[in-house]
Parts: structure tokens; C-alpha cells; sequence
């Protein structure tokens, strides 16, 4: 049976809540709706779905908090596309670093909207399948590092905190998902920077290299990022989650 993708739009605007799932069903897809953070955690418990979408400004917790607590919890790996009412550059990187993955400014073309959903989709699925599952873990270790995925930092073996860019610290996440997979450059930019990527830097190898400084990865021995030429990029050392097979 084919695949139709199932998307949660969270607003407390029932206008823009009941036309947005509408529009999207007439378009093909399945669409659920939430009216706020409780509700749409009660969803997602009950269902799987392919993307949310999920408004900034609502009561009680706004969409940024709730982002930054999607991706850090169980349900991290499901995509985040914000809607905004603010057409403010800082709004949308917070969002962006909080870990969306893209956004749309209120008011916006339902066209648009689907358009930008079927993107960020897709551009998920541009990666092989995880060979370890990392997405609710609270540490992930290799070599002699641990990155904490909550604080977003590495510590190192004498405890020493290396504190990480949003773009650093989505790269890595990225390649400790993949391990010992060969990821391109294209896939690369597009999971870590997205649509804003003139907001970061444009490019991928200035941040692979500012990566390996976080890391002490020397640039000629390479032992956790290497280069693969003309492909790529490969992280090289085995991850573990700590605790997980006690």
C-alpha cells in the first residue's frame, strides 16, 4: 500500500487550523489537527506522522518552546515547519536553531505551504536509514567524546565543555546518525542549514572544518571526519548511546 504522508498542524487559530488540514487533504495528504503543546503530544502518542507543522505564537507554551522540546525528546525526528506571524529575522533563526526545519511568514499561500512541506519531506528523506537509533538518547559517545544532545555541547574525557554553534551541533548530529556512512556535500547543506542558509555559512566544508577544530580532528590523520573526494564526506568512529545495553 502507498505511503500517503500524514502532517499535524498545531495553531490556536481555528480559521487557519481547520483550513490548513482541509486544503491539505484536499491535496492528497492525511492532516490532523491540534489546538495546543498538550494536544499535539496526546497526538503524536497515538500516531506517526510525517511532519508538523506548528505555529509560534499561541498561549501557554509558543512554538519555539515546543520545538526545542520535540527535539529533545522521543518524538525528535519527526520534521517542524513553523508558521509566523512575525516576518523577523531573529524569530526565524531561533526557530531554525531550535531545530526546525523551515518556516513560513503568516499571512502565507496554502500553495506555499504544501509546497515548502513536500520540500522538507523529501529533503528528510534524502538519507539513508539510521544504523543506530540516537533519536531519544540524552548522550551519545565516540572516541573520547560525549556530546550532550540537550545542552548541545561536547565533553571531552577530563570533563571539559566545548560549546557548539546551532549549524556545529546540527552537522554532528547529522553525521553520530549516520556513522560510517558516505553523506554528499548537498545532503549535507540541506539537513544542516535548510532554505535560511545565507543566514549561516553557505558553505559545508568551511563548517566541516570549524567541526573538526571543535573535535581537535586533524585535518591530514582525519579520524572522525574524513573527506571522500568527489563524494563527500564519512564519520569515521563507531557511536554508542552510554547505558543502553546495561
Amino acid at each position: 500500500m502507498e505511503h500517503i504522508d500524514h502532517i499535524l498542524v498545531v495553531d490556536d487559530d481555528h480559521d487557519i487550523r481547520t483550513g490548513v488540514v482541509d486544503y491539505l487533504r484536499k491535496n492528497g495528504l492525511r492532516a490532523s489537527a491540534a489546538v495546543d503543546g498538550r494536544d499535539m503530544f496526546a497526538q503524536l502518542d497515538r500516531s506517526a506522522y510525517d511532519l508538523i507543522v506548528l505555529d509560534i505564537m499561541m498561549p501557554g507554551d509558543d512554538g519555539l518552546v515546543l520545538c526545542r522540546t520535540l527535539r529533545s525528546g522521543k518524538h525528535r525526528a519527526v520534521p517542524i515547519l513553523l508558521l509566523t506571524a512575525r516576518d523577523d529575522e531573529t524569530d526565524r533563526i531561533i526557530g531554525l536553531e531550535m531545530g526546525a526545519d523551515d518556516y513560513v511568514v503568516k499571512p502565507f499561500s496554502p500553495r506555499e505551504l504544501l509546497a515548502r512541506i513536500k520540500a522538507v519531506i523529501r529533503r528528510t528523506r534524502m538519507l539513508p536509514p539510521n544504523l543506530r537509533i540516537t533519536e531519544s538518547a540524552e548522550t551519545l559517545a565516540f572516541g573520547r567524546w560525549r556530546l550532550d544532545t540537550a545542552a548541545r555541547h561536547l565533553v571531552d574525557q577530563e570533563g571539559t565543555i566545548i560549546s557548539l554553534s546551532g549549524a556545529e551541533f546540527r552537522l554532528l548530529r547529522v553525521f553520530l546518525d549516520h556513522p560510517q556512512r558516505v553523506l554528499s556535500r548537498d545532503q549535507l547543506l540541506n539537513l544542516t542549514q535548510g532554505r535560511d542558509a545565507e543566514l549561516f555559512d553557505r558553505s559545508i566544508d568551511l563548517l566541516v572544518s570549524r567541526l573538526r577544530n571543535r573535535l581537535d580532528d586533524d585535518a591530514k590523520d582525519q579520524s572522525y571526519i574524513k573527506t571522500v573526494r568527489s563524494e563527500g564526506y564519512v564519520f569515521c568512529m563507531p557511536v554508542s548511546v552510554p547505558g543502553a545495553d546495561a
